[in-house]
């Protein structure tokens, strides 16, 4: 509630091929999501469509819809904001994935703050481009809001320089080339969630956002003092469709064997690495952690490497940021993997017995928990290290940092 009236503040969260959207009202101490809705399969030819109350008893199955772009899912979203009941929004945010070099905090959008995310394209061109396209469509569409954007590299800003610069020369330095991070808005809604919730933030902790994209964050005294991403969302521990950190040189000889002219070999190259790499090149399955899974349930070995080489990259960034910090007190779980695939979870923390970090297989593979907002825990009694299971709530931080630049 600002200067005494309820505001609804309309969330916009895209990926490559989706948009999730919800409606916030201001009418409590923290935003209280009232609407949401997605729009999935976009470009595939079967896109998809839902939208419901929060607190309908009945949620309606998603329906057939032509999306061919992001601009034909926004038509339907703002169809579905104009059906009866649904509240006038008074303003828009969006989740913008890179800053790029120019901008560092979350802004309310203008001419100049389009300019400076067309310039930072070239650091996020998997991420920043939809997200650019959809922002100018809604600003056209209601012209007469404010409208915001929130990064996800802003809550890595508490880095220390040495974990943000990398070995290169200055002049590239100079030029916005370091270690941004991504995954903050996630990692900051579960360092908020704690607070709100009068859940004790570890000293020590990590956080493993583990989904189509997957982050590995170190935090002290929840702020964030290293990660696994780096200077865009590729490198870091391996994902769906992305591998992760490579030797640098390995880059170059895949530049040196493509065929074609130099255009041509960046854009295969820049293909393989963003769409064609990760898990699903491992396994030959369908980025999809459930399908691999069962795949390698039947005896398929390119599946059973796949997720033993996805689940080793995990622990191994675990490990580098305990041994970082002197210790870890709390190991968190978010993520669509994390949160819904108690096998990737109990296989992560496997074997780390002996150093204290002992996961309670009943709590881990229970589907109803007994939850204090949404915190739930999954260590054993005797473990020393805390194991949290808690949902990324991006769409609520990107609320609360809308109303607080609403407030002010």
């Amino acid at each position: 509630m600002i200067g005494g009236s309820t505001l609804h503040l309309l969330v916009i969260n895209s990926g490559s091929s989706s948009i999730k959207f919800s409606i916030f009202a201001t009418d409590a101490e923290t935003p209280r999501s009232r609407y949401e809705g997605e729009v999935t399969g976009i470009g595939s030819g079967h896109a998809s469509f839902v939208f419901h109350a929060v607190e309908a008893t009945e949620k309606p199955k998603p329906e057939s819809m032509q999306a061919e772009d992001p601009t034909q899912a926004i038509a339907r979203i703002v169809d579905a904001l104009a059906q009866p009941g649904v509240p006038k929004v008074d303003a828009v945010g969006y989740r913008v994935v890179h800053p790029g070099e120019k901008l560092h905090s979350h802004v309310r959008i203008d001419d100049a703050v389009m300019r400076d995310l067309d310039d930072a394209v070239v650091f996020a061109p998997l991420h920043d481009p939809s997200a650019i396209r959809i922002i100018r469509e809604m600003m056209q569409r209601f012209p007469e809001l404010p409208h915001f954007a929130c990064f996800d590299t802003v809550f890595h800003q508490t880095m220390p320089e040495v974990a943000t610069t990398y070995a290169i020369p200055t002049e590239y330095r100079e030029h916005g080339v370091r270690r941004y991070g991504f995954h903050g808005l996630s990692c900051e809604s579960i360092v908020e969630q704690m607070r709100a919730a009068k859940f004790a933030v570890p000293k020590r902790m990590v956080i493993a956002h583990l989904g189509s994209g997957c982050s590995v964050t170190a935090l002290v005294e929840g702020a964030s003092i290293d990660t696994s991403m780096g200077l865009t969302p590729t490198g870091g521990v391996v994902m769906g469709t992305r591998p992760g950190d490579l030797d640098p040189g390995l880059v170059l000889y895949l530049l040196r064997d493509m065929k074609g002219d130099r255009t041509e070999s960046f854009a295969a190259v820049e293909k393989l690495i963003n769409h064609s790499s990760g898990v699903a090149a491992l396994s030959g399955v369908r980025n999809d952690m459930k399908a691999t899974r069962e795949t390698a349930a039947d005896g398929n070995e390119r599946a059973q490497l796949a997720i033993a080489v996805f689940t080793r990259s995990v622990r191994k960034a675990i490990g580098s940021y305990a041994w970082l910090m002197g210790g870890v007190d709390a190991i968190v779980f978010t993520g669509g993997i994390g949160e819904h695939d108690a096998k990737t979870r109990s296989e992560v923390v496997s074997g780390l017995e002996e150093v204290g970090v002992i996961l309670n297989a009943a709590l881990n593979e229970a589907e109803d928990r007994n939850s204090h907002d949404d915190i739930y825990r999954l260590k054993a009694s005797d473990s020393k290290t805390d194991i949290l299971l808690i949902p990324a709530k991006e769409d609520w931080m990107i609320a609360r940092h809308m109303q607080t630049m609403l407030g002010s």
